[in-house]
């Protein structure tokens, strides 16, 4: 068709030596009819014979025509129906040769996974059986009939560690959220405040936890202090929320700090003020950010819930050291932490579904 099309308009320009601006004038209702008419009908019978009469001597009419009607008849009859024959999409066979290699590919690196975990686990199980005191071992750690005497003292302990837990990760999430606030007040007049919540946040990272539950629980009791409780569950709790919340308010300060400084300009451009575009514009986007993170920390509050027991509180772990005193038989300390990792999994494993889950959207430019 391009050689018809360059012959016809070859030999018209050919007569008259150049192309004429009469000769380009004339040329584009001809086109355009052709476009119309020879296109949508399929033939394309004004191009294809290379005479052109409409081409030569295209006119209002034929341009009118070839706009309105034919045109129009191509796009809406002829080539709507090409585009529906081709819906049938049909892949290559190096397409199909490539996704059949990937396929086999996988099935064989599960195939080798598989046994390697399992050569695996059939060393290390022959390696301990077969140990000198694994009989020892076996009868002090491993005995179902201590896990089943110890099961429901663990498990009626364990209702106080999930208490803890759940009352103590309220309040380190509102504390920590309010010094992490506090560490990235603006201006010189919150420079006091600034100082303060950033010797808090320095002073309790540092501290070990088991140091921090010694002291609350046997040095506030010491003081006296009137109206002041004496329970070592409260000040074990006390003392958890005082620790997380220091760990917590990193987190949430480097969820705000993530933040681009023009969403706060954006929003006092709005007229928002100050705290109207923290709370509005940047806390929401700073704690979706660190929601997995948040998640980790919760984690770690479930399981030092049994530090509280140095006190005397009665929870999973002080009822498995009970029951283990009477026989001086391990196997309830064993199973008490067989229901923190029980509990722990879960929560674990959604934190690491709900980190993929953000990372990809970010990466598809999805809101995060």
């Amino acid at each position: 068709m391009s050689a018809d099309m360059g012959s016809g308009v070859g030999g018209e320009a050919a007569t008259d030596g150049a192309a004429s601006p009469d000769t380009l004038a004339v040329a584009g209702p001809g086109l355009l009819k052709g476009t119309g008419a020879g296109l949508a009908k399929g033939t394309g019978s004004d191009l294809a014979k290379g005479t052109g009469p409409d081409l030569a001597k295209g006119t209002g009419p034929d341009l009118a025509k070839g706009t309105s009607s034919d045109l129009a008849e191509g796009a809406d009859g002829d080539l709507a129906e090409g585009a529906l024959a081709d819906d049938g999409y049909r892949p290559s066979e190096r397409r199909l040769a490539h996704e059949a290699y990937r396929r086999a590919r996988a099935r064989r690196s599960a195939l080798i996974a598989a046994a390697s975990t399992l050569a695996t686990a059939v060393a290390l199980y022959l390696l301990i059986v077969n140990s000198p005191g694994w009989e020892v071992t076996r009868r002090t750690f491993f005995n179902l009939d201590y896990a089943r005497q110890a099961l429901p003292e663990v498990l009626k302990g364990l209702r106080l560690n999930l208490e803890l837990m759940l009352g103590c990760g309220a309040l380190i999430m509102v504390f920590g959220l309010l010094l992490a606030v506090l560490r990235t007040l603006r201006g010189p007049v919150f420079l006091p405040v600034r100082l303060l919540a950033t010797a808090y946040v320095d002073f309790f990272l540092g501290l070990p936890m088991i140091i921090c539950l010694l002291v609350m629980i046997t040095g506030v009791p010491a003081l006296r202090l009137t109206g002041v409780t004496t329970d070592p569950l409260l000040l074990g709790g006390a003392a958890l929320v005082l620790t997380y919340s220091a760990y917590v308010s990193e987190v949430f300060r480097s969820g705000i700090e993530s933040v681009h400084p023009s969403q706060r300009a954006a929003a006092r451009s709005l007229g928002l003020t100050n705290a109207q575009a923290m709370r509005y514009v940047v806390l929401p986007q700073a704690v979706r950010r660190v929601v997995p993170p948040l998640l980790n920390n919760l984690v770690s509050l479930q399981k030092d819930t049994g530090l509280v027991s140095i006190g005397g509180a009665i929870d999973a772990v002080y009822a498995a050291k009970i029951i283990a005193s009477r026989s001086f038989n391990f196997t309830p300390y064993l199973l008490a932490g067989l229901v923190f990792i029980v509990l722990t999994v879960p929560l674990t494993r959604f934190a690491d579904w709900l980190t993929a889950r953000m990372n990809r959207r970010q990466f598809q430019g999805g809101a995060v």
